[in-house]
C-alpha cells in the first residue's frame, strides 16, 4: 500500500515539473513573438530621414530639419500661422505599418506622428459605371473610402491645409478630395414625390451612405466648378441633362457649402488657358468666381484649378486678375493662394518651408494609384501623421 501511494507521489511530481516547462517555453515562445511583430525591420529605423533633401517636383524626399537637431526641439513661427513648437519623434515599434493588429476602421495608435510629411490630395471627375482615366465606378469609388478610412485617413478641405488647421487625432492622416467639372455623376438630384433627394447612385449619395456608418468621417472635399460649360457640366446639370433643371443648380452650390464643403473655381467652362490673351482668361476666372458668388453671396474662394493642367501665358492669373464687365462697367477681382496642378504626387506639409500652394500637385485617381501611393509613402516614411496635439508640430 505504502509503495503504491510513493507512486503515486513520484508521478505527480513528475508532470508537475513537465507542466512547468511547458509554460516555460510556451511564455519564451509568445515574447519572441512579440518582439518579431513590434521589433521594427532595417527600414524603418532608416526611413523618412528628416535631413534628406527636399524639392518641390512632388517626390518622397524628407523635407529638411529645421530643428537643432538631436533630442533637441525649438519653438518656430511658422509662415501666416501660429506659433507651434516643432518637435522630434523619434521612431517606435511598428511606426510604419498603419494596420498592424488594427482593427478596420482603426488606425493604428503606435503611428510615428510626422506632421512635415507629405498629403495626398486626390483628382476625380466622374463617378460612372466605368472606370477609366476620367471615371471612377460607383462601386470602386465606395472602395476608395473604405480603403482610405481603414489606412487611417480622415477628408480635409484645402482651406484646412492653408490654415494649418489639420487637427486630427493622433495616428490619423489628412487626405484631400478634389472633385473637378461639377458634374451631375457627382452630385444629382432626383424628385421623390415632389421632394428633392440627393441620388444614392451620385458620388454625393455614396459618400453620404458611407458616412453614416463612418460618423468620423466629414464632409471635407473641394469641388472645382464650371458654370457656363455644355454636356451638364454647369454647376452638375442643366438644362434637363440627367434628368436635372436649371433651377437646382444653384441650390446644389449652396448645399455644398452650407454642409462643410469646399468650393473652387474651374473656369467658365474649362477653357484652355494655355491658348487666349490675357483678359480672355481673366474673363474666364472672374465670371465663373462671380456666378459662384451668385449662388453662395459672399464665398470666399481660395483656390482653383487648371484645366487640363494647362498654365495660362501669363501664369500669375491664374492666381489674380480681374475682369470688367462691359454692359455695367462693374470689376470683378480674384485673388486665392491655391492653384491645382493635374498631377506630381503628394503635396509637402503646410509645415514643410518649401511648402508652395500656388503650385499644388495631386493624384489623379486611376487604377490602383491611390493603394500604391499609401504603401509608398508608408515605406518612405514620409506621410503625414497627426500627433492630436494642436500645439506641436511633430516630425520624424
Amino acid at each position: 500500500m505504502y509503495r503504491y501511494i510513493l507512486v503515486l507521489i513520484l508521478l505527480v511530481a513528475t508532470a508537475c515539473k513537465g507542466g512547468t516547462s511547458s509554460a516555460s517555453a510556451a511564455s519564451s515562445n509568445n515574447a519572441a513573438s512579440r518582439t518579431a511583430l513590434t521589433a521594427p525591420s532595417q527600414g524603418a529605423q532608416t526611413a523618412g530621414s528628416a535631413n534628406q533633401p527636399s524639392n518641390t517636383a512632388g517626390d518622397l524626399a524628407g523635407p529638411t530639419s529645421t530643428t537643432n537637431g538631436g533630442n533637441e526641439s525649438s519653438a518656430v513661427t511658422m509662415a501666416n500661422g501660429p506659433e507651434r513648437r516643432i518637435a522630434a519623434i523619434h521612431d517606435s515599434p511598428v511606426a510604419l505599418d498603419a494596420r498592424s493588429n488594427a482593427p478596420q476602421g482603426t488606425p493604428n495608435p503606435n503611428r510615428v506622428p510626422n506632421e512635415m510629411g507629405r498629403i495626398m490630395v486626390l483628382e476625380y471627375h466622374l463617378i460612372t459605371d466605368h472606370n477609366g482615366d476620367y471615371a471612377r465606378e460607383r462601386g470602386q469609388f465606395r472602395k476608395d473610402l473604405e480603403l482610405l478610412y481603414n489606412r487611417g485617413y480622415r477628408p480635409v478641405n484645402m482651406s484646412d491645409v492653408l490654415d494649418k488647421k489639420l487637427n486630427l487625432p493622433r495616428g490619423l492622416s489628412p487626405v484631400v478630395f478634389v472633385f473637378d467639372d461639377a458634374s451631375p455623376e457627382q452630385f444629382r438630384y432626383i424628385n421623390n414625390n415632389g421632394k428633392l433627394e440627393i441620388d444614392p447612385t451620385s458620388g454625393m449619395g455614396i459618400w453620404l451612405d458611407f458616412r453614416k456608418t463612418h460618423p468620423d468621417w466629414n464632409n471635407k472635399a473641394v469641388y472645382c466648378l464650371l458654370s457656363g460649360a455644355s454636356a451638364g457640366h454647369n454647376f452638375f446639370g442643366d438644362r434637363g441633362v440627367q434628368g436635372q433643371k436649371s433651377n437646382w443648380r444653384f441650390p446644389k452650390v449652396k448645399w455644398l457649402a452650407d454642409n462643410g464643403f469646399e468650393l473652387c473655381d474651374h473656369t467658365l467652362w474649362h477653357a484652355q488657358l494655355n491658348k487666349y490673351p490675357d483678359a480672355f482668361v481673366q474673363e474666364q476666372i472672374a465670371r465663373n468666381a462671380l456666378a459662384i458668388d451668385s449662388a453662395v453671396p459672399g464665398y470666399k474662394i481660395r483656390s482653383m484649378a487648371l484645366p487640363q493642367g494647362l498654365w495660362p501665358k501669363n501664369r500669375a492669373l491664374a492666381s489674380k486678375g480681374s475682369w470688367t464687365n462691359p454692359k455695367n462697367g462693374k470689376t470683378v477681382s480674384y485673388d486665392w493662394p491655391v492653384v491645382f496642378e493635374v498631377a506630381g504626387g503628394p503635396m509637402r506639409s503646410p509645415y514643410d518651408p518649401a511648402f508652395n500652394p500656388g503650385m499644388t500637385p495631386r493624384i489623379q485617381v486611376i487604377g490602383n494609384a491611390i493603394e500604391a501611393m499609401i504603401d509608398k509613402l508608408e515605406k518612405s516614411g514620409n506621410m503625414y501623421i497627426s500627433d492630436g496635439d494642436p500645439a506641436v508640430v511633430a516630425k520624424r
